[in-house]
């Protein structure tokens, strides 16, 4: 695919000036490096890293029937969250195989938000749509309405402490609520993909480039950097948070990836791959995700 054709972000201006390494990831034009990817690791372990995230895909599903359907369609109990809380989880497929690992907020019983994988989202997004079929609910695609900044890292909430109109302190990790950053509306997310304290800042696009600047000019006495997409793999993988594509697919089960205990089996919901899933829990571990430890630079 040509750069040409791939997706931008509303921060593609401002990755390209400050030199950063463009590559094609599930058809976006993204930010590989901006230098060094182990400098930028070493960055969000020590201090932040700020990521532009505009890649994922937001999915809306509002309704009366809204918690509902989603616990049809995912594999783990919703009910139990309250408002403001958020729970990672899969889509599986009937034969129990994972279709994309997820992360869905609960702001209100009638009002949920799902971020998906960039390369899955549309599969996500239809299947969301016909698992909801029969419920009181309505699914959005909502990829275009948000750009996604997250600031990762030991001073992360300090930095965005600089810039927010609420106390950060009770933002427990996994959960969200609105909130005003760099004089910009948005929703603040104590989540994260690089094993470090830190936030996912869902902002609208117009409001993208200014939130960016203000963060890392916040942060600059405390050397918070931009980050790209090689530094998040080797933050996650040192992490031990699996990939949809690498980790994860539809050739294996949460099971498999030693992810079982996102799968409520003991829950009262009838969802989609249950039948295959607790007759897999059941059995014997035919495989493992593991992780090795190098010793070597390699």
């Amino acid at each position: 695919m040509s750069d040409t054709a791939l997706r931008t972000t509303p921060l593609d201006a401002v990755h390209r000036a400050a030199g950063a390494t463009m590559v094609d990831f599930a058809g976006w034009s993204m930010p590989l490096r901006y230098g060094s990817e182990t400098a930028e690791h070493t960055a969000v372990r020590s201090a932040a890293g700020v990521f532009d995230l505009t890649h994922m895909g937001e999915i809306e599903v509002t309704g009366p029937d809204a918690g509902a359907a989603l616990d049809h369609a995912v594999v783990s109990d919703l009910g139990r969250l309250a408002d403001g809380r958020a729970k990672y989880t899969m889509l599986c497929a009937p034969d129990g195989g994972i279709l994309d690992d997820l992360i869905v907020y609960r702001l209100t019983a009638e009002h949920w938000l799902v971020v998906a994988n960039a390369a899955n989202a549309g599969l996500v997004l239809d299947e969301l749509t016909a698992r909801a079929a029969g419920f009181d609910a309505v699914v959005e695609d909502r990829r275009d309405d948000w750009a996604l900044v997250a600031v990762q890292g030991p001073v992360a909430a300090t930095t965005l402490a600089r810039l927010a109109d609420r106390d950060l302190a009770p933002l427990r990790y996994y959960t969200i609520a609105p909130a005003v950053v760099a004089g910009a509306d948005v929703l603040l997310a104590r989540t994260g993909y690089t094993g470090e304290d830190g936030f996912e800042v869902l902002v609208r696009p117009g409001d993208a480039v200014g939130l960016w600047e203000r963060v890392l000019e916040a942060g600059k006495d405390a050397a918070v950097v931009p980050a790209g997409l090689a530094a998040r793999d080797t933050l996650r993988l040192e992490a031990g948070m699996p990939l949809y594509g690498h980790e994860l697919s539809t050739a294996c089960t949460p099971f498999d990836a030693g992810l079982g205990r996102v799968v409520a089996l003991d829950g009262p919901a009838d969802f989609v791959g249950r039948e295959a899933l607790a007759a897999r829990a059941a059995m014997a571990p035919v495989r493992r995700l593991v992780g090795l430890v190098a010793a070597g630079r390699r």
